[in-house]
């Protein structure tokens, strides 16, 4: 079920108006649905069930700490990137045994901070990172487990500034490399390596590169297991994707299940998954009110009060974000009009720009848009996954509240910032 849909010609969120926040709650909000992200954790669980896996939630695409307990709860574990992630996994209730840390620039704080928090285990990205780790564990007395994330050289067919798995980016060992890091560094006495990791890149529309990464995966672990090393877990990454369109668009999990599963069933290993995208996009929406309209030569523009350092994905990504009114007016209800370029007969084009004091601050471009006046209440959808995690203060403009709703009641899980609050650290002592 989607938990965001028209009743009445109003936009809901589970059995809350969504104007109703707005009303209460002011805009630019993010409004999240509790029922949502249980509800796609368990789709993913169930998918890949006859795994058993560790699915551990990416804490960068969604960190409240409010969604964090919901999932914590929910049995999930963390991926995290940074000792700030760490410290939000670790506050929600996330159990460290569930925690894996990736990333390639841990500083040594970090690291200190993970260790003594009793983590799962390092996904390491670089020879030099595995000597720091193995040199701090051995000055703090602990024995670690660590993992050695693996770049297989296989293309995602994502955006070019999201994909993580060719030769010639930031991330990970060159799998022609893996076997002799791992042979080198076999003798270390306080960092174990003891798995593998991949992560290609996100979104990845289709299976086959996932088929191709993860293959050479296991092939990989074969090779080193008759070298006599001892490989506990794979940690097959996340990037799977979430639908920005029609929902019925794309594969869905289930079929991304159908060709993985036989490649990993009955390994003497276990498995691990770092969803993020696939649980949070379409869990939560952006409510954003119409400041003015305008005309300039042949283009027409609706201004907002949400601009790009609300939702950064349009200009950074060229991401495309459904964009509707939240009452409508005779329009074409959800799921349908989500289809790109689906618009009633009265539509017109339109970019929707934001206040930022930059050309690129739009959240659409050429967009076909019922009529719109001053005032009127637009939802940004699929917001959920890189929508707040990615917001900033860009011309001192505090960011905004984020509002979880569960049926008929609705909470502010952050509150709007102040300029207070942007101030308070630069006031002289």
């Amino acid at each position: 079920m989607d938990q965001f849909h028209f009743l009445n010609g109003q936009l809901f969120c589970e059995a809350t108006p969504v104007a109703k926040i707005a009303e209460e709650c002011g805009t630019p909000a993010y409004v999240y649905s509790r029922a949502a992200f249980l509800q796609k954790y368990r789709e993913f669980a169930n998918a890949f069930g006859e795994l058993h896996p560790t699915i551990c939630f990416s804490v960068k695409c969604c960190g409240n700490l409010s969604i964090l307990r919901l999932l914590a709860a929910a049995g999930c574990g963390f991926d995290v990137t940074s000792g700030g992630e760490l410290q939000r996994a670790l506050r929600a209730g996330g159990e460290p045994g569930k925690i894996i840390y990736a990333g390639v620039g841990k500083t040594d704080p970090e690291i200190v901070d993970a260790i003594n928090a009793g983590i799962a285990a390092f996904n390491c990205e670089s020879e030099e990172e595995i000597e720091n780790v193995d040199r701090i564990a051995a000055a703090m007395g602990r024995t670690i487990i660590g993992a050695v994330r693996v770049n297989p050289d296989v293309d995602a067919r994502s955006h070019a500034k999201t994909t993580t798995g060719k030769k010639q980016t930031k991330f990970g060992v060159d799998i022609d490399r893996v076997e002799d890091v791992f042979d080198h560094f076999r003798s270390l006495r306080h960092l174990r390596l003891a798995g593998v990791h991949i992560h290609i890149g996100s979104p990845v529309l289709g299976a086959q590169p996932y088929v191709d990464a993860v293959s050479k995966a296991t092939g990989l672990i074969d090779r080193l297991t008759a070298k006599g090393h001892e490989i506990r877990w794979l940690d097959c990454g996340g990037g799977f994707p979430a639908a920005y369109e029609a929902l019925d668009d794309g594969p869905g999990i289930h079929e991304f299940a159908r060709v993985l599963v036989p490649l990993l069933r009955n390994k003497p290993y276990k498995i691990a998954f770092e969803p993020g995208r696939y649980i949070a996009a379409n869990s939560g929406i952006l409510l954003t009110r119409v400041l003015y309209r305008k005309s300039s030569g042949d283009r027409r523009f609706v201004i907002v009060d949400a601009g790009m350092n609300d939702l950064l994905r349009p200009t950074l990504y060229e991401a495309y974000h459904h964009i509707w009114p939240t009452s409508l007016r005779g329009e074409l209800d959800l799921p349908g009009a989500r289809r790109r370029g689906a618009a009633p007969p009265d539509a017109e084009k339109v970019n929707i720009v934001g206040p930022v004091c930059e050309t690129g601050d739009y959240l659409a471009l050429d967009r076909p848009l019922p009529p719109t006046r001053r005032g009127d209440l637009l939802a940004v959808f699929s917001a959920g996954a890189y929508g707040f995690a990615m917001a900033s203060n860009y011309n001192n403009r505090p960011r905004p509240a984020e509002v979880l709703v569960d049926g008929t009641n609705f909470q502010v899980i952050r509150r709007r910032e102040t300029l207070e609050q942007l101030l308070a650290g630069e006031d002289a002592a």
